[in-house]
């Protein structure tokens, strides 16, 4: 057989694998809405870590990471730190609570259902705005899985960048619209797995061939000394490094506001596993991101020796040395990595689109209309299948003609659920005196700023990643809005205290499950 016959049976087994767990999820999810979009609340601590580390890392840690630590440096890998920090700080702080606050606050299965239940916002526009700001990033953030899709069977199979990218989606779409929240979960599950042993034997078997690791040092070294110093090749200070520095440690600002990672949290049994699953969760993102890192340290070793072999885009370094070192089966297997982190990403985004559409949009239309009575959690599931197919539909479309980089376009989505939610998450959980209008007023100004500076060019929002200026601005249009319109409500401060007390439980409140 041809290498590339090997590595189309390791793909085809794996498209198998993901649309085998999705036929489970649906017999287990079919007509209930709940189940559908939260699992019942049911995951255990390691199932919540790997989902949320698969759903966060996308084709980024496999093809955006490595390709930019592969162009400039170690300087790149601030990001890397960045986010693993940021996890680490949101499965410590954000996780107990909110699993606490959305079971006590009305059952709420979505973040911006939760939003209004929390703030008693009874004009309803809180919850309508989340819902639109999560359709416009997240059609955005779903197209950079797309883009990394065509990109991946471009480089890797020779096949044309369309229809690469139309295969993936399709798979990603059938699983993810019949299996729903709990189908997206086992399969990243299932796929986080895959990722990190590709992301731990792909470096090791690569430094053995250049030779152990002093050998790839030295050449790297001999090509760019900066490009091994976390400062970089240029003066620190004197060339503005330090702020692209800040602008990569900024990144971990923004798993306070990501809705496909942070609804891992509120699946959980309970407030108590939120420990276990940030011991798993953050373990499994550390070791990960050093194998992301490696590749590429080793990769401008390798084709500095090898430069009839260099990748022509430096996104597909980590691809090109899977196929050059494995053997064509266990290449095709380590190619089914990337798309692993690819649909991972994309399955929970599209759950959690769907569940907007349907929980947040649709469900005040059809209250408004009177006819949210007649309607059963099968019509609603069958709803939420829909706006999967819908939001797919139009990331498609956006993806057929890439104009930016895979990192470009999750660095865009990431800053924007990160300012404009993220702000609002924190203070919803650890301060009482937050009204639904700060929060309004404050998500609103987070997602213009951010949406705005992304897109305008000068030399500050050049050096500047959008989510601080954005996470800044709405948190403190949130506070003071909030110290004009806060009025005082024991109902609520009521729920706001057990919940608290709810989440420093130290043991599991239910034996046995």
């Amino acid at each position: 057989m041809t290498e590339t016959t090997f590595r189309t049976i390791a793909i085809v087994l794996y498209f198998a694998a993901m649309l085998a767990i999705g036929w489970f999820a649906y017999r287990k999810t079919k007509n209930n809405l709940d189940d559908y979009m939260l699992a019942g609340r049911g995951l255990r601590p390691s199932v919540a870590a790997l989902s949320a580390g698969a759903s966060d890392m996308s084709g980024w840690l496999l093809m955006g990471l490595p390709g930019a630590i592969y162009v400039s440096g170690l300087i790149e890998a601030w990001i890397a730190i960045g986010l693993t920090a940021g996890a680490w700080v949101n499965w410590k702080l954000v996780a107990p609570r909110l699993r606490a606050f959305t079971e006590n606050a009305g059952d709420s299965i979505t973040i911006p259902s939760f939003f209004e239940q929390r703030l008693t916002d009874r004009t309803r526009l809180l919850r309508i705005v989340c819902g639109v700001i999560i359709l416009v990033f997240f059609t955005f953030y779903v197209s950079s899985g797309m883009v990394a899709a065509g990109k991946f069977f471009e480089s890797s199979f020779g096949l044309n960048y369309l229809g690469g990218m139309l295969l993936v989606a399709a798979v990603t779409m059938i699983y993810t619209l019949f299996g729903g929240f709990l189908g997206a979960t086992l399969t990243d599950v299932a796929q986080g797995l895959l990722m990190f042993a590709a992301l731990v034997a792909v470096p090791i078997v690569a430094v053995i061939n250049a030779g152990g690791p002093a050998t790839v040092i030295n050449n790297v070294r001999d090509i760019d000394p900066g490009l091994l110093s976390l400062l970089g090749s240029e003066p620190f200070w004197a060339s503005g490094a330090y702020l692209a520095v800040i602008s990569s440690l900024a990144w971990g600002l923004g798993y306070f506001g990501q809705p496909h990672i942070i609804v891992r949290f509120m699946a959980l049994r309970s407030p108590v596993d939120a420990a276990v699953a940030r011991r798993i969760g953050v373990s499994w993102m550390g070791i990960s991101a050093l194998g992301a890192v490696a590749t590429a340290i080793v990769g401008i070793s390798y084709f500095s020796q090898h430069a009839d072999m260099e990748p022509s885009d430096a996104e597909t370094v980590f691809l090109d040395l899977a196929q050059i070192l494995f053997h064509p089966f266990i290449a095709g297997l380590v190619l089914a990595a990337v798309l692993a982190a690819i649909m991972s990403t994309v399955s929970s985004q599209l759950v959690v689109t769907s569940s907007a559409l349907i929980e947040d949009l649709f469900k005040i239309v059809a209250l408004r209309a009177g006819s949210t009575r007649t309607l059963q959690d099968k019509t609603y599931v069958l709803l939420g299948r829909l706006g999967v197919l819908v939001v797919a539909i139009i990331a498609v479309v956006l993806a057929i003609s890439p104009s930016n980089s895979i990192l470009d376009l999750v660095a865009f989505a990431w800053a924007g659920f990160g300012a404009s939610f993220g702000p609002i998450v924190l203070l919803t959980l650890f301060w009482k005196r937050l009204s639904n209008w700060g929060a309004l007023f404050g998500l609103l100004s987070g997602a213009v700023v951010a949406f705005v500076w992304g897109q305008v060019s000068t030399p500050l929002t050049d050096d500047i990643y959008e989510i601080i200026p954005g996470f800044i601005v709405n948190l403190v249009v949130a506070i003071v809005v909030s110290l004009f319109t806060y009025k005082h409500d024991a109902e609520s401060d009521r729920e706001f205290d057990e919940s608290v007390a709810l989440s420093r439980v130290k043991r599991q409140p239910v034996a046995g499950r």
